[in-house]
Formats: structure tokens, sequence, C-alpha cells
């Protein structure tokens, strides 16, 4: 591996530098966006029979603010629902926005990783072949084994760019289709909320 990294010259550390980031963002994301966390089943029910056995107050909501994804869009919903159908689904917008973007951390890293990463492996095997024409130059073309070796070391950094690049464009879209699908799914639970409680139901939250 050393060797390998030395052969394919000094961007060949902009590449590793890609690759570790690559593998620590899939890790990352992969432990955070867990549907079942973000989204859990019975939480939209759960808030519903608080509402209709008249058990919301204050620390229920806090509670429901703190155990979720979702659960942060539907208290804000909750604590607005009393000015009106607009307002709620206003403040639902705001706290999902702010949770997309949460849910989009590092994406944009990963794509951008993997749009560079075989762009630097590109880059690094133009200047191999520039050095390996200027050993032309010096030694003449009689002296294959120079000319091999310098083609192989050249094109060292192309196959790295694209072992990092490829994993990296792999990753970046299976998570850019999951926060897409979590988004749809909180959005659904979120209009199921509102069409519940329609327009002009007010939600009183109880004084602790």
């Amino acid at each position: 591996m050393e060797q390998i990294i030395a052969a394919g010259g000094l961007l060949m550390w902009p590449i590793l530098i890609c690759s570790v980031a690559v593998i620590a963002i899939t890790v990352e994301r992969f432990w955070t966006l867990n549907p079942s966390k973000i989204v859990p089943k019975t939480q939209l029910g759960q808030v519903w029979s608080w509402i209709r056995d008249n058990e919301l107050d204050s620390e229920r909501l806090k509670l429901l603010r703190r155990s979720s994804q979702l659960g942060r869009i539907l208290a804000a919903g909750l604590s607005n629902s009393r000015h009106g159908r607009d307002v709620m689904k206003d403040s639902i917008e705001e706290a999902a926005s702010q949770v997309i973007h949460d849910l989009e951390r590092f994406l944009g890293v990963l794509g951008t990783i993997a749009a560079i990463a075989p762009l630097l492996g590109l880059l690094g095997t133009v200047m191999g072949m520039i050095n390996v024409f200027n050993n032309l130059n010096l030694e003449g073309a009689g002296n294959a084994s120079v000319l091999a070796g310098g083609i192989s070391e050249a094109l060292y950094t192309t196959a790295a760019g694209l072992f990092v690049g490829i994993p990296a464009m792999i990753s970046h879209r299976f998570f850019v289709r999951r926060v897409d699908s979590i988004v749809v799914t909180m959005e659904q639970e979120a209009v199921k909320l509102v069409d519940a409680l329609h327009s002009d139901r007010r939600v009183d939250l109880k004084v602790s």
C-alpha cells in the first residue's frame, strides 16, 4: 500500500483523505438515518391518543419534541394549532425544513468527493504522463522498461480516484434516496395530523 501511494505521487494523498472521509460519512449517516428512529411508526397514534383523551400538556409536548425528528415536527404544529390550519402548516413546514437540513448533513460532501476523486486521479495520471515523456526526452525511447514503469505509475492515481469515487457515488445516491423516503413519510404523518385536527379545531395545552 505504501509503495502504491508513493508511486502515485502527491495527488494520492488527497485521494486517500477523500477515502477516509467517505468511510466516516457513510458509517455516520448509516447510523443516523435510521427510519425507525426518525419516524417511529406508533408516534402519530400516541399523539392522537393524547389529544383524544385530553392529556396533551406542555410536558408531553416537550417529550414529543425530544423523542424524534417526526416528534419535533408534530410538536411544532401542535404548538400553533390553536391559531388555525394555515399557521399550523407553516409551523410544520418551518420545523420540517430544519429537520431535512439535518438529515442531509454531509451528503453534499459525499457528492463532491464522488465528483472530484476521479478528477484528481485523472490529474495525477496526466502529470505522471508528463513525467514519462520528460524521461523519454532525457533517456530516449529505447528503454521500454522505463516507459512501461512510468505509465503504470501514472495510472495508479486514476485507479485510486475511481476506487474512491465509485463507492462515494453509490453511497451518496443511497442516502439521498433514504432521505427522500423519510421526508415523504414525515410529510404524510404531518398531513394526517393536520387533517385530523381540522382547521377549526384547537388543541389546548394543559399547564403543568
